[in-house]
């Protein structure tokens, strides 16, 4: 499996990038570190990293109401990453589109 799962691109990420555009996101493998995380962005996108911050989020509880009555379950947990790359390079994750 690799170090990079696909990138986050949702609103929220998408008014960071729009504010500054060297910065981009990323949904990671939960046991990558920092530097794994660069070599692979590095790699996969021919770009320079400066600076990775990581966060974990947990599953959370979820639960519906049907006809069969409550459905419990849990969101899986994973790992975020926010790539900072060198002023001037970018990535278009929307070009081969």
């Amino acid at each position: 499996m690799g170090i990079i799962i696909k990138p986050v691109v949702t609103e929220k990420q998408t008014k960071i990038t729009e504010k500054k555009p060297n910065r981009v996101g990323f949904r990671v493998s939960p046991d990558a570190n920092k530097l794994q995380i660069k070599k692979a962005v590095e790699e996969m996108y021919n770009v320079v990293v400066e600076n990775v911050n990581t966060m974990n989020y947990s599953g959370k509880r979820k639960s519906r109401y049907t006809k069969s009555g409550i459905i419990n379950g849990r969101q899986t947990a994973f790992k975020k990453a926010i790539v900072t790359l060198k002023e001037g390079d970018t990535i278009d994750f929307f070009s081969n589109i």
